[in-house]
């Protein structure tokens, strides 16, 4: 399939000209299909800067929207019928992509913003260094680009946005009892096991694996916010600022993590000037992973008494 013939955007879905709305009082799956048509339409919006590459701001919404269907999805799919496991599936297939190159282009921002804090003498080799990682990022970016670019991404896009829509089987599934508020005490219980089961000195493994509870008990506050009567979306508001501190905070650690392998990894082969840059990077990573390592328990207690707070 070429690049022309793919639905390009919400009309060629068949989706509404405007987008989905969803009241308080509707029932739930009124607003996972809003929640749904709201994601795609973002994505969409983002693909063509995406496939441009001149921003990378718009690659990375484009993949915020992915992960905030297949978290609605995860949490609530069932109100939609049986299709949205395998969608949710193949969501995943397609932001393995999107992510590659979004690591690219965090680690490549960061190193040009800590190597132009470098002595003039160092910049060379810095820039040799950067340029390395930007060769990777455009392997990525064609591997993107096919993907973008295929049958499988168009099958997906349709498939998703039939999700969107009344059927027979989401029709009957509207009929189960289901609370999005109420709801959020399950991902917040899964972050607070992950939390507790922590040794004092964590695994970067971990910590990461943390970050993405925390995730998914952002994007279901998303979703509940929308159902949410003035007094709980009051409450759900300081949670969903408390979720986003969380993950900025377990952000910066994981960037950290992976910027000082990438440096381990540059100086199993280089040497001279490129491989003192390389180790004077990985130690300054090393430092700024400590430094979140003593603070995100702080960040965590936040979310704690949000979610705590919200159902009391």
């Amino acid at each position: 399939m070429t690049t022309e013939s793919l639905p390009r955007t919400p009309a060629e879905l068949g989706l509404p000209d405007a987008p989905v709305e969803a009241r308080p009082a509707d029932p739930a799956v009124h607003h996972v299909r809003a929640k749904l048509d709201r994601e795609i339409r973002a994505l969409l919006a983002h693909e063509p800067g995406t496939r441009s590459g001149v921003d990378p701001e718009d690659l990375h919404q484009m993949r915020v929207a992915l992960r905030r269907m297949r978290s609605v999805l995860k949490l609530s799919g069932e109100l939609v019928g049986d299709g949205a496991e395998p969608v949710r599936a193949e969501l995943g297939w397609l932001g393995q992509s999107l992510g590659e190159v979004r690591d690219h282009d965090v680690l490549i921002g960061h190193l040009r913003e800590v190597i132009a804090g470098f002595e003039v003498r160092d910049q060379a080799a810095g820039r040799r260094l950067v340029a390395k990682f930007v060769t990777e990022r455009a392997s990525a970016k064609r591997r993107l680009t096919r993907a973008l670019s295929s049958a499988r991404y168009s099958t997906l896009l349709r498939e998703v946005s039939l999700l969107t829509r009344d059927g027979a089987s989401a029709a009957a599934a509207s009929e189960k009892p289901h609370d999005l508020i109420a709801g959020l005490a399950k991902p917040h219980r899964k972050l607070t096991k992950a939390v507790r089961a922590l040794p004092a000195d964590p695994p970067d493994d971990d910590l990461h694996a943390l970050r993405i509870h925390g995730k998914k008990l952002r994007y279901a506050a998303e979703l509940a916010q929308t159902s949410a009567k003035k007094k709980q979306a009051a409450k759900i508001k300081q949670l969903l600022k408390a979720t986003k501190d969380f993950q900025t905070v377990l952000g910066e650690h994981q960037d950290a993590v992976i910027a000082a392998e990438r440096m381990r990894t540059v100086l199993e082969s280089a040497d001279g000037p490129m491989g003192f840059v390389a180790g004077r990077i990985a130690e300054r990573e090393l430092s700024r992973r400590a430094e979140v390592r003593a603070t995100w328990r702080k960040s965590w207690k936040a979310v704690d008494s949000a979610a705590k707070a919200l159902h009391a």
